[in-house]
């Protein structure tokens, strides 16, 4: 798989169109390694010039913030910072939304300005623009599908419809949950929750959450976070719902329907 990494591009003295910043949970989890796969897939047939920070890529320290650990937080940011700006880089996509809303919204105060891009976005600009062209007839045609929507994503950075049009170029019966956009329910998994049990509570959230996402009878669930595939394939796997409803990112619906 042809994945250029920055620094060898820049002993080339070359410049990639766009930065892949691919996290913690695209380089280390099992489940979200296999979406990092299906976006560099779409990045290299759409013959996007991109490459990654490989070794050189740290934590933008999201989870550090938002647990309290404040002075963490600003060592990642600035040692981030240091090397994107040591690059000169400008662009900068990716396929967290935690990682999305760091660099975005946090780094400018230590530095780093740059235009950052979910793949949501990226996405349906690539449809768009005609360098990804939907195969007719693809593999999710007339499928139920319903779409989590991410906390950061939605109501921190109010991207709701880019994920939805991915995923009707999909040809697919997209049916929305009772508490979808601005009033979307948390995974459960924010707030640094992800690396902690849950206090004691009545039920968990992703479990509510997928509760409501099953009421929609869905053949799938497309998320468009690693934190909140995590909790929702949790969530279906608690009712025992693993076989008959599988939970997808977007990226890998677009590469599996395109057959990448």
């Amino acid at each position: 798989m042809k994945v250029p990494v920055m620094a060898d591009l820049a002993a080339e003295n070359k410049m990639p169109e766009v930065l892949f910043w691919v996290g913690c949970a695209g380089a280390f989890d099992d489940r979200y390694k296999a979406v990092t796969r299906a976006f560099v897939k779409i990045l290299n047939h759409a013959n996007i010039n991109f490459a990654v920070l490989g070794p050189e890529e740290t934590c933008t320290g999201d989870p550090a913030r938002r647990a309290g650990d404040e002075f963490t937080f600003q060592m990642q940011a600035v040692m981030n910072v240091e090397t994107l700006n040591g690059y000169g880089v400008k662009r900068i996509v990716t396929a967290c939304p935690h990682c999305f809303n760091t660099i975005k919204n946090e780094y400018p105060v230590f530095g780093g300005d740059y235009e950052v891009m979910h793949h949501s976005s990226f996405l349906q600009q690539l449809i768009d623009e005609g360098r990804i062209k939907m195969k007719e007839g693809g593999s999710f045609k007339g499928k139920r599908i319903t779409y989590h929507d991410s906390c950061y994503l939605g109501r921190a950075n109010d991207i709701y419809e880019a994920p939805r049009k991915v995923l009707e170029a999909l040809d697919a019966d997209l049916v929305e949950m009772k508490s979808c956009r601005k009033k979307g329910l948390c995974c459960g998994a924010g707030g640094a929750q992800m690396f902690k049990e849950p206090e004691k509570g009545n039920v968990d959230i992703n479990i509510k959450r997928t509760q409501e996402a099953l009421q929609t009878r869905p053949e799938y669930i497309a998320s468009a976070c690693p934190f909140c595939m995590t909790m929702m394939g949790d969530g279906v796997k608690h009712y025992n719902k693993e076989k008959s409803i599988k939970v997808l990112d977007l990226a890998e619906f677009i590469a599996e329907s395109n057959e990448l």
